[in-house]
């Protein structure tokens, strides 16, 4: 520090920090009141790009944290997300009925007792479920022999109400489903599968076609649009042929054991999530009533619950996604430390500088101004860094 003579009754004073030369007019008994913003981040700039290593690797780390949470929640709500669009291949909240043997003695009946559906239950159950939206027979027949004009194919046909599309996620990318029109009247109509119908009707709109299951002849009114099932319980969707369940019944007859008025297994939907294990329980009862079993016997009516498997991968989603973005936080703190110990060192490191400011009469305040943009410098750099690659 020097001073230079006075000029105008004023005293000069030039002082060097960091080695650069501040002018300074001795008049005015604080020169950091005239030191503006653009100063303040001038001088934290200068500072910064001279200590640049330790400026990176503060804001590398302010960085990672900030990655490390949007990686890590984005992962896990990706997952469920992904999860959840897949398992709506089967069915949005479906659950299927299947038939079983009972395994508790009821009404005076024995324990192990095949028990089958039959067409009389599906109006039982839907007049006795209030909290059931749908429930609806399916029945089918595994390698049925197709043909067309063009190719020869054996596919499974499944028979069920118009409902069916909706409930098993069916969309259509060519004409439509049967209606209850079709199934009122039996109609010989066919919905295919997109496998299918590449394969039946190779490189044509099959929509208008006929072909034949089992020598009798079928109107093609329609073609699935192609999905990506993850999950089944008799094939998958793309290979089947659907008709409606009345041109099942009459065309497909039963086998013994089985009767002419079983059927495979009956698809139910509740009207909410909220009302599932309600719906459920009422299900249970009817068909146990019908078939005097407890309702309480589980392998009497063995019921695949897609709901709650996707309410239990929810929960496990949702748990991954808390654990990934606690880790994420504790990274950002990690940062965040790492600035505050950077910002210790930086203050040790200038602490002439901070006596000299203070004896041209710089305040506290001012001089913590200069601290505090230097550490929101790096923060801010750090998360937009973050936000950036993350």
């Amino acid at each position: 520090m020097n001073v230079s003579e006075p000029r105008h009754g004023r005293l000069r004073i030039n002082y060097q920090v960091h080695g650069r030369a501040r002018l300074t007019d001795a008049g005015f008994a604080r020169p950091m009141q005239r030191m503006i913003l653009v100063d303040l981040i001038g001088d934290v700039l200068r500072t910064l790009w001279a200590h640049k290593l330790r400026t990176f690797l503060t804001m590398f780390g302010i960085a990672w944290g900030i990655v490390s949470i949007v990686l890590m929640v984005g992962a896990g709500e990706g997952l469920r997300v992904g999860q959840a669009k897949v398992a709506a291949t089967l069915g949005k909240d479906v659950m299927i009925v299947f038939h079983g043997r009972t395994s508790l003695q009821a009404g005076g009946t024995r324990a192990g007792r095949l028990v089958r559906w039959e067409d009389p239950d599906v109006a039982v159950v839907q007049a006795e479920s209030p909290d059931c939206q749908y429930a609806i027979p399916e029945l089918e027949q595994d390698t049925v022999q197709i043909h067309s004009n063009y190719n020869n194919a054996a596919l499974t046909v499944t028979g069920s109400l118009p409902p069916f599309g909706e409930i098993r996620s069916l969309d259509v990318a060519q004409g439509r489903f049967y209606d209850w029109d079709d199934q009122r009247e039996a109609r010989r109509v066919a919905f295919l599968g997109s496998d299918a119908s590449k394969q039946l009707f190779p490189g044509r709109n099959p929509v208008g076609e006929n072909l034949y299951l089992n020598d009798f002849p079928y109107t093609v009114i329609g073609v699935m649009a192609s999905k990506k099932q993850d999950s089944s319980y008799d094939g998958w969707d793309v290979n089947k042929i659907f008709v409606p369940f009345a041109a099942m019944r009459r065309d497909f007859p039963d086998k013994p054991p089985e009767t002419p008025t079983t059927f495979d297994q009956l698809l139910v939907t509740p009207r909410s999530v909220e009302q599932h294990n309600a719906c459920k329980a009422e299900v249970r009862a009817a068909l146990g009533r019908m078939h005097h079993f407890d309702s309480n016997d589980k392998e009497a009516c063995p019921i695949w619950d897609t709901v709650e498997e996707a309410q239990a991968f929810r929960t496990m989603t949702d748990g991954m996604k808390y654990f990934l973005g606690a880790v994420g936080i504790v990274t950002l703190l990690l940062g965040g430390l790492g600035v505050m110990n950077v910002m210790m060192v930086a203050v040790r490191e200038r602490t002439r500088e901070i006596g000299v400011r203070k004896a041209l009469g710089a305040r506290r305040r001012e001089i913590l101004w200069q601290f505090l943009i230097e550490a929101s410098v790096l923060t801010s750099a750090g998360g937009l860094l973050g936000i950036l690659f993350g």
